[in-house]
């Protein structure tokens, strides 16, 4: 079994406990109540030069313990001082150290859309989201089928939510445009056993039409791996540790967008 598989089916035994606290017929009809989206997410990405979607993520089983101290409000603030586009914020509380209190607190205290970054099995993640305060979630081809893939996006355009469909082949990328996604994320790291290869989006570019936005994600660690991005016609870039790191998020936000 590869991570992403442990990390799924822990994902499925975390909503079953969940759903034994809140049924998913309630958390549904809450979800329902609160006004539509008007995709935010999606809109973020559309503007005219390179977005930038930067992270909220205490560990990673490839990084281990990123923040021992994680003041995820106040990153999530810099972010937003900084320039960034978009928020993702890493909600899966086994791997990643993640939790959704950090989703909700950072959706209120930011003008900028956050999108729900965790390993969707379940629509009942997808409600979650919504009330949670996400713009957006992370849809995982590896992890989906495509029944459950087309289901999902059905769910998140009633809620009025983006979804960011992830594609790491040639297969995937092919499987989430039959599905009708928006928005496709090429990730550079193979989740199956987390290795990265940078060249990956380059590879994937061309199979995606220019009407889907294209978002790079993962091994983004310099303004170098930035400019290779734009050079593709990439709509935004996911960008993780390299910032989060950072004691100064503004001059290193700018030196990755080539300001400085």
């Amino acid at each position: 079994m590869t991570i992403l598989d442990k990390i799924a089916e822990r994902a499925k035994l975390r909503v079953a406990r969940e759903k034994n606290f809140f049924s998913a017929d309630d958390l549904q009809q809450r979800a329902l109540t609160l006004p539509r989206g008007n995709f935010p997410f999606e809109t973020a990405l559309r503007k005219p030069d390179l977005s930038f979607i930067c992270e909220c993520k205490k560990a990673s089983p490839s990084k281990g313990l990123i923040a021992e101290n994680f003041p995820y409000v106040d990153i999530a603030k810099a972010y937003e001082a900084a320039g960034a586009d978009a928020i993702s914020v890493l909600t899966e509380p086994e791997f990643f150290f993640g939790a959704d209190k950090f989703l909700s607190e950072i959706a209120r205290e930011v003008s900028i859309p956050c999108l729900r970054k965790d390993f969707v099995v379940d629509e009942y993640m997808i409600y979650q989201a919504k009330i949670l305060g996400a713009a957006a979630v992370l849809l995982i081809c590896a992890i989906l089928d495509d029944t459950q893939l087309k289901k999902f996006l059905a769910t998140c355009d009633k809620l009025g939510l983006s979804a960011l469909v992830e594609a790491h082949d040639a297969q995937e990328i092919r499987r989430a445009l039959n599905c009708g996604t928006k928005i496709i994320g090429v990730n550079n790291r193979n989740l199956k056993d987390f290795s990265v290869d940078t060249d990956n989006s380059k590879k994937l570019r061309e199979l995606v039409p220019r009407d889907v936005l294209f978002v790079s994600e993962s091994g983004v660690k310099n303004s170098d791996d930035v400019k290779k991005i734009r050079a593709l016609g990439a709509d935004a870039v996911l960008i993780g540790e390299t910032l989060m790191r950072a004691d100064d998020k503004t001059a290193k936000l700018a030196e990755l967008r080539g300001d400085a």
